[in-house]
């Protein structure tokens, strides 16, 4: 029976493989074209047979500056989406409030309105705000897209906390700001951190708040960066797909050091913690 059924899943893992290979064939021609010093990515070789540096060279001396911006904004925006998500997902999920149903539903729909839409209707306030060109701005603009989205998921996450928890916690006299920190959140550290890490992708990739909110040298985030290699007439893409290489890494490491936590069994594994 064991062979049978290793002799069935046979075809389907090497479908499986098939398609895995198929989708991350971008990235490893990416990763290839970074590593063949000049020319056209349609001319390049299957594989670099003689490794060419000079992309990454290039791409270090002219993007580092951006990458900075790019993490800085980024990290912003966590600090800022889950000091404002956090307990704003707690006081939905355990107070009694009439039109939380409401509220949900407007951050449903606020996900819905696409980047370009709210990325105008922030350059007008910023402008007014001097908000324009500056870290601070583009922080306040990701956060906009990444609230909503984290008070979500952690809402869904702290209704399923055992409501024994904090009133044990409100009998030994902690008040709601103490049950909150002392219990709500070690026991929400899969959300927090599910919610932080998407907060992060959401400001590392965004482009359209970065190209409608600033216009400066100074304040210019990665994904920018790329974009200004792609405007012009583009001789060599070894330092273009290098640059994007080295923008894809935070990502990719972030990924694989908090996938333990996303795919965790969220209350189970936090409770027993």
């Amino acid at each position: 029976m064991k062979r049978k059924s290793q002799a069935r899943s046979l075809p389907m893992t090497i479908l499986g493989i098939v398609i895995l290979a198929f989708m991350l064939f971008p990235v490893y021609w990416m990763f290839n074209v970074s590593l063949q010093g000049g020319g056209m990515a349609s001319s390049s070789t299957f594989f670099p047979v003689s490794p060419d540096f000079s992309g990454y060279e290039k791409a270090l001396e002219q993007q580092t500056g951006n990458l900075v911006t790019s993490i800085i904004v980024a990290l912003g925006t966590v600090v800022l989406s889950l000091a404002i998500s956090t307990p704003a997902a707690y006081a939905l999920a355990k107070f009694q409030m009439p039109g939380v149903g409401v509220f949900q539903f407007v951050l449903l729909v606020a996900q819905m309105i696409p980047g370009i839409v709210i990325a105008n209707s922030l350059y007008t306030m910023f402008n007014d705000l001097g908000l324009l060109n500056s870290i601070p701005g583009l922080i306040l603009a990701d956060a906009t897209h990444a609230i909503p989205f984290a008070i979500l998921i952690m809402t869904a996450f702290m209704r399923s906390i055992p409501p024994e928890l904090v009133e044990a916690a409100r009998v030994d006299g902690a008040g709601h700001f103490r049950a909150f920190w002392s219990i709500v959140i070690p026991v929400s550290r899969n959300s927090i951190i599910t919610a932080g890490l998407f907060s992060f992708l959401f400001a590392w990739s965004d482009f359209i708040f970065a190209l409608t909110l600033t216009s400066s040298e100074t304040v210019k985030p990665i994904t920018l960066g790329i974009y200004d290699y792609l405007e012009g007439n583009v001789q060599s893409w070894a330092p273009v797909l290098a640059t994007a290489v080295i923008s894809s890494l935070p990502a990719i490491v972030l990924l694989i050091v908090a996938q333990r936590y996303i795919a965790a069994g969220a209350l189970g594994g936090a409770v027993k913690s």
